[in-house]
């Protein structure tokens, strides 16, 4: 994508999203599905486990490095980013099948290797890498804050199985092919994915277990990013679930897509990023969201991360199942500026789990 297209995307503000024809791949299928709509099969349980949320502790901070840096539009390989206020994403998902088997998935990876080697060692991810337990990598994007953090993922398992969206920049394969060192941006990977590698366009629907799937939406991101996917589950006499990382694409058109698209949808629970008021920055126009979501009457909103703690405050006092996280996050080492003091905890911080 040229600089030029990708500027009009970002104007377009979604537009580019496709809800035509699709094309279901599982592991050894590639067959077109066509217009009709997509049988993921079923799930009985997921169980996430919220490994880091915490990106960035200071969004003030954050927002400011974007702006010395040059702005939105400018690439994250390219902004000097302070190295006291960024942590990463990363999520632990357990699926349990019907048959009460179970995969274990981590999305994403995170950004800062020392944060990220800490709270793998404080939630037992490292543990579970070292002995090859985690089935596959999902990544949400490669937005630095959840990808920059892959050396602590291949250090404890080469070979992991990946999932990424297909529209990764030059620097983003050369990071995964262990051969990247950026010293403005502080980002470097010396250890190769020697892994499988499936790379998700975005006229599929990537079929991985029953009841679990991946879509990818191909949007234009800030900071020179393209393509973002979240992962579907559907879950045995409950319905959708939606886990995102920072959902650039949009919740309302995710959530909408789904309900087109997917074989028997029953809006359900969303966990993850929002990416709705990133850096707490209030906008009239989000109640829209709000009243959009309400509508679907879904059971459960885990939300933390890019989502936005005013937004979060709002639409929990509006109704909507904003669940309450704990003071777990207290205990680690390094706490984020937005939050302690408040009412009530609206994130699901470092180290809480929700059920679903």
């Amino acid at each position: 994508m040229h600089r030029r297209d990708f500027l009009k995307g970002m104007a377009a503000s979604g537009a580019a999203l496709a809800l035509g024809g699709l094309e279901v791949a599982g592991v050894a299928d590639n067959a077109w599905a066509g217009p009709s709509k997509v049988d993921i099969g079923q799930c009985k349980s997921v169980k996430i486990t919220c490994v880091s949320e915490t990106s960035w502790f200071d969004s003030a901070k954050m927002a400011q490095d974007i702006k010395n840096g040059g702005g939105a539009m400018v690439s994250h390989y390219d902004i000097p980013w302070s190295q006291d206020n960024i942590g990463g994403y990363s999520a632990l998902i357990e699926v349990e099948h019907l048959d009460g088997s179970k995969h274990l998935i981590l999305m994403d990876t995170g950004w800062k290797q020392d944060w990220m080697d800490y709270v793998f060692q404080k939630s037992g991810v490292d543990s579970l890498l070292e002995r090859k337990k985690i089935d596959v990598l999902v990544m949400s994007h490669e937005h630095e804050d959840h990808y920059w953090g892959l050396k602590s993922t291949l250090k404890r398992y080469q070979n992991i199985p990946m999932v990424i969206p297909n529209t990764f920049y030059p620097e983003g394969k050369a990071l995964l092919k262990g051969k990247y060192k950026n010293d403005k941006a502080k980002v470097e990977n010396n250890i190769p994915h020697t892994g499988e590698l499936v790379e998700v366009g975005a006229n599929q629907v990537y079929k991985m277990y029953p009841g679990v799937a991946v879509k990818m939406f191909d949007v234009p991101i800030l900071l020179r990013v393209r393509g973002e996917q979240a992962l579907i589950f559907n879950i045995k006499d409950k319905g959708v679930a939606t886990v995102t990382g920072c959902c650039h694409m949009g919740i309302l058109n995710l959530t909408n897509w789904a309900a087109r698209n997917i074989e028997g949808y029953k809006p359900y629970a969303l966990y993850g990023g929002l990416h709705i008021a990133a850096f707490e920055n209030w906008d009239p126009k989000f109640d829209d969201i709000i009243n959009g979501l309400k509508r679907m009457k879904l059971s459960k909103i885990g939300c933390n991360h890019c989502t936005g703690w005013v937004w979060a405050q709002r639409a929990r006092e509006m109704g909507l199942p904003i669940l309450l996280g704990t003071n777990k996050y207290r205990e680690y080492k390094k706490v984020p500026t937005t939050g302690p003091g408040a009412k009530e905890n609206v994130y699901l911080r470092n180290g809480d789990v929700i059920v679903l």
